[in-house]
């Protein structure tokens, strides 16, 4: 299953990139790197959620609401194409992450930004526009897949993740779980940075932007 890859590895992807990207006064090569860091982080996070049955139901309900039906991915040239980031998809991305991220996206955000060289203000903005787009793109897939529970949930968004998951995961896991410690923030930046990874989270991302 390509899952994610579908989205973006092609003009879809390009335009995230380049309409953050400008939005946020960033250059390409940044914009790619923190968005291919963000991207992996929310999916592996939702993963997680996707395992625990209380908040599994949480996470089918929340793709199953309107929001994230997928029209978001038909209009990404109108909400990033304009004098700023359409301010609903932002406080969306921010509800999002709160839930997926249990009040630990700071440290999400601090690892986004070591791994890419941005600022804190533009990692967590990266998040808040990621986060949305990657609700939209699950909300499809789970009508598309007609997914009804959290078992198919969670095969759906391990077959995005691709081999290699629970590795990565256990990172995010330690990730969410730091309280200031900067060695775990080094190890989730190095692993994503890496280029020697051929699958899991790191695959993924030389898939996605072809590095």
């Amino acid at each position: 299953m390509s899952g994610i890859l579908d989205l973006l590895n092609g003009p879809m992807g390009k335009m995230l990139i380049n309409g953050a990207g400008n939005q946020l006064g960033l250059d390409q090569s940044k914009a790619t790197t923190a968005m291919t860091a963000a991207l992996p982080l929310i999916m592996g996070a939702l993963k997680n959620n996707a395992e625990t049955p209380g908040a599994a139901e949480g996470l089918l309900n929340a793709l199953n609401d309107d929001r994230h039906d997928g029209s978001l991915l038909d209009k990404l040239g109108d909400v990033l194409g304009g004098n700023e980031i359409d301010r609903d998809v932002l406080d969306d991305g921010e509800g999002i992450l709160g839930h997926v991220f249990g009040g630990k996206h700071e440290n999400v955000a601090q690892a986004v930004s070591k791994t890419s060289g941005i600022d804190m203000g533009s990692a967590m903005n990266i998040l808040k526009v990621a986060a949305p787009v990657v609700m939209a793109y699950l909300g499809k897939q789970t009508r598309e897949r007609s997914v009804s529970s959290p078992s198919d949930l969670s095969n759906l968004l391990g077959g995005m993740l691709g081999s290699g998951h629970q590795e990565h995961q256990s990172l995010i896991n330690r990730l969410l779980d730091a309280d200031g410690d900067g060695s775990i923030i080094d190890d989730v930046a190095g692993m994503l940075l890496s280029g020697n990874k051929k699958s899991g989270l790191g695959g993924l991302l030389g898939k996605i932007f072809g590095r």
